[in-house]
């Protein structure tokens, strides 16, 4: 019989994270755990209170299915006992982490993929702020090959201009969270494009995204909060160019696959992206990642200590997981 515990844990970060929303100083994770006697795994989640999830509510979705699991549910029951979001997230990862090592197998192979996960190239996000700092912060990591710039609206172009100026060599991305107007896309993206910006990454709000099926993208257009399971992709047709996969919106490793390869058919590029959690969390978001036009798995680069048996990053390349943390 298997038995399922939940724990609530907070991560200190290096620094303030800001974007468009607000600021943090901590990432606050919730972590599932599932144990049939012999063998146990672990997955865990980034509640994100845009999407309307609280550590409590989370931790409250989670309590709901466990006696479920304590009468034989698995992964793919859990599937349609739980919404996409960061509750099946933690508990469909903690599944396949446990399958992993009931198996003797490494997840890779029980996804289907065709060889073991290789290391990748993530992207470093500079957080939110005045040009001026996120000059001193682009400077400070030129040496990266890809920068991910939090943006938020006005004042965005002098913010652009002062990374690339300070990281002449850095492939660039921009994120605004949905804080940009209809306004600003057809002002800011030609600019950007002369900047060297590589991509836009959510620019309008989710539910007010139509404009941009009428502008001219000379910068491919990335959905984020736009884009959570398969049930996204019809909305997004004629508006965006690639999708951000995020294992806390798709509700886990399951639904990830199944949407890269759906929205691969359907003629988009893919990003694999996270929420500000530890390496426990990015771990099955590297099987997705394989291939991936644009990685963000940067997120235990921004905390101030990671988990025991954390992902090994050399500057901006991620190693594949050990068993150890997962799978």
């Amino acid at each position: 019989m298997a038995t399922l515990s939940i724990r609530r844990e907070s991560f200190r970060l290096a620094q303030v994270f800001t974007i468009s929303r607000g600021s943090r100083t901590h990432a606050e994770v919730v972590m599932a755990e599932i144990a049939d006697g012999g063998h146990s795994g672990r997955g865990e989640c980034v509640p994100y209170s845009r999407y309307g999830e609280s550590v409590e509510s989370v931790i409250a979705q989670i309590e709901g299915v466990g006696p479920a699991i304590r009468d034989g549910a698995d992964r793919m029951a859990i599937q349609s006992l739980l919404p996409a979001g960061a509750a099946r997230n933690a508990v469909d990862c903690a599944f396949w982490d446990l399958e992993a090592k009931r198996a003797g197998v490494p997840a890779w192979r029980l996804a289907g993929l065709a060889k073991a996960p290789g290391p990748l190239t993530t992207a470093y996000t500079l957080s939110l702020d005045t040009p001026e700092n996120m000059g001193r912060a682009a400077a400070a990591n030129a040496h990266r090959p890809l920068l991910k710039i939090k943006l938020t609206g006005e004042g965005d172009l002098p913010r652009v201009e002062a990374v690339r100026a300070n990281a002449p060599t850095s492939r660039l991305i921009v994120d605004a969270n949905e804080g940009w107007s209809a306004a600003h896309f057809p002002e800011y993206a030609p600019k950007l494009a002369a900047l060297g910006v590589a991509m836009i990454e959510q620019p309008l709000h989710a539910d007010r995204d139509g404009p941009l099926a009428e502008m001219a993208r000379p910068i491919p257009v990335c959905a984020d909060e736009a884009c959570h399971d398969r049930r996204s992709l019809p909305k997004l047709v004629g508006k965006y160019d690639l999708v951000n996969i995020k294992l806390d919106k798709t509700g886990g490793l399951t639904e990830a696959l199944a949407l890269a390869r759906a929205a691969r058919e359907a003629g988009y590029g893919i990003m694999v992206g996270c929420m500000i959690g530890t390496s426990l969390a990015m771990a099955p978001a590297v099987l997705v990642a394989q291939g991936a036009e644009y990685v963000d798995l940067d997120a235990p680069l921004l905390l101030a200590e990671d988990r025991p048996d954390g992902l090994r990053y050399d500057g901006s390349i991620v190693q594949p997981p050990t068993p150890a943390l997962w799978g």
